[in-house]
């Protein structure tokens, strides 16, 4: 099995995280953060096992209507996904999004769509996301959900208006940056020590995948690639 992966559209790249901890080698593509430009990016052909990412989502989220101008600028940005992947002929590749945008399509991959609750996996944080999932050889996720949900119920977090609390309703108190990392899966001190601001550090993280969530795909991920190669 190649265990090396591409993850575009990274961004701090929580998600790819989530992949390494399960012994996936995870080379990051180029990203606006860093002053990097997906557009003018191709990856090289037969190198990559997988290929990840998270396409921008602001133009299909349902919080798009309390920002007329959201997405406005980049605009879809999901047939980048689908160039990149065309272009490095992985085995399979993960994209995630919210559940209103449209689902990848790739030439020569059979897809699989799944919805996830970051609590169905064990996180504290109530957020959704659409994984679609494309392998050559048929290969299918089986996602290992909770019978048990936590008991606490925590804020979702968003990158741009702040964590939402339960019933849709803002904090009345501006979370810390503390309180953003551990509702993500992160270690209390993330980011302690980057040249993020603030704000900065609440957009990248906010914009992250949930780490409970990106530690169940990746780990359906490699359950399903050592399935194929057994049978």
């Amino acid at each position: 099995m190649n265990n090396l992966v591409l993850s575009i559209f990274p961004g701090i790249d929580l998600l790819g995280r989530a992949f390494e901890e399960y012994g996936f080698c995870v080379v990051r593509g180029p990203d606006l953060l860093w002053g990097g430009d997906i557009k003018t990016f191709h990856p090289p052909a037969g190198v990559f096992g997988g290929v990840i990412g998270g396409p921008p989502c602001q133009c299909f989220s349902r919080l798009r209507f309390l920002n007329p101008l959201a997405g406005k600028k980049h605009g879809n940005m999901i047939p980048e996904f689908e160039r990149g992947v065309e272009e490095a002929q992985p085995d399979w590749w993960l994209m995630e999004n919210v559940p209103q945008a449209p689902h990848p399509q790739v030439v020569g991959y059979f897809t699989q769509s799944i919805l996830v609750n970051n609590r169905w996996v064990g996180g504290v944080q109530k957020r959704e996301r659409v994984f679609t999932f494309g392998s050559t050889k048929e290969a299918r996720l089986n996602v290992e959900f909770c019978l048990f949900e936590q008991q606490e119920v925590g804020a979702t977090v968003l990158a741009g208006h702040g964590p939402v609390g339960r019933g849709g309703s803002q904090w009345d108190v501006q979370p810390t940056i503390r309180d953003i990392a551990i509702l993500q899966g992160l270690p209390e001190d993330f980011l302690s020590e980057s040249p993020f601001t603030v704000q900065g550090k609440r957009k990248v993280i906010g914009n992250g995948v949930p780490i409970p969530m990106g530690r169940a795909m990746a780990k359906a991920v490699k359950g399903a690639l050592i399935e194929k190669e057994v049978t």
